[in-house]
């Protein structure tokens, strides 16, 4: 968690202060903001880890600031945790309708606000981490920890070394890979002597994808680049 950037989003000084000097205490950066056109730059100029946001802002609603930061392709995935002086269910209520990821009420105990950081950005971290277990390019999905491929919507039976192989171009998309490269990264040898089981396994792999075999082209004297076909 140390050195993760926290947005906050507070035109009251005093409490803007309190929040920042605590999350540094427990390792974060900070970047005050003290109204929403302010908060919606600097979110722009330093992708923050997560948004804290007050509801009540001088020149926007918390709401409106909420909704532009996800229209920005760039903000859209950066966690919100909504902060308000209501303690209405109703504002609690809106405020996760609209997608927040977490609501916290004023007055607040300034160590539960620090472990509501913690909590959100460590269940953001899981599930970044799970994304990446799911490689998609094209027509041709991987799900790593599963060992499954897919071509389209079809499953596709691959061999241990076969999967390798697959997911070795398909993480490298666009990149012209040696036999050499792929002899040492999928089956831990060298190249000498070997360049034929490479060719073998992209000659099956290929068989297998079917038409989504497409994809891995032969450059001619150097090795294969798995193209989106």
């Amino acid at each position: 968690m140390a050195g993760e950037c926290i947005l906050i989003v507070e035109d009251e000084k005093d409490i803007s202060n309190l929040i920042s000097h605590n999350l540094k205490k427990a390792g974060f950066r900070v970047i005050p903001a003290f109204n929403g056109t302010a908060a919606l730059s600097k979110a722009k100029e330093s992708l923050p880890d997560l948004i804290l946001l007050d509801l009540f802002l001088p020149d926007l609603e918390g709401t409106e600031v909420y909704k532009l930061f996800k229209q920005n392709p760039r903000t859209k995935d950066v966690p919100v945790i909504m902060v308000t002086a209501k303690g209405e269910e109703v504002d609690r209520i809106v405020g996760l309708e609209l997608g927040a990821d977490d609501y916290i009420t004023k007055p607040f105990s300034v160590r539960e606000l620090v472990l509501r950081v913690k909590a959100v950005l460590k269940r953001t971290r899981g599930e970044k981490e799970e994304k990446k277990e799911i490689v998609k390019v094209g027509n041709i999905t991987i799900d790593k920890q599963g060992y499954k491929a897919w071509a389209g919507k079809g499953m596709v039976s691959l061999t241990a070394t076969e999967f390798k192989l697959l997911l070795e171009l398909m993480e490298n998309p666009g990149k012209v890979m040696t036999r050499e490269t792929l002899l040492n990264n999928v089956w831990g040898y060298s190249y000498e002597g070997y360049a034929r089981t490479v060719d073998t396994h992209i000659r099956r792999l290929r068989e297998k994808l079917g038409k989504a075999g497409d994809s891995i082209e032969t450059v001619r004297g150097i090795g294969y680049c798995f193209r989106e076909s």
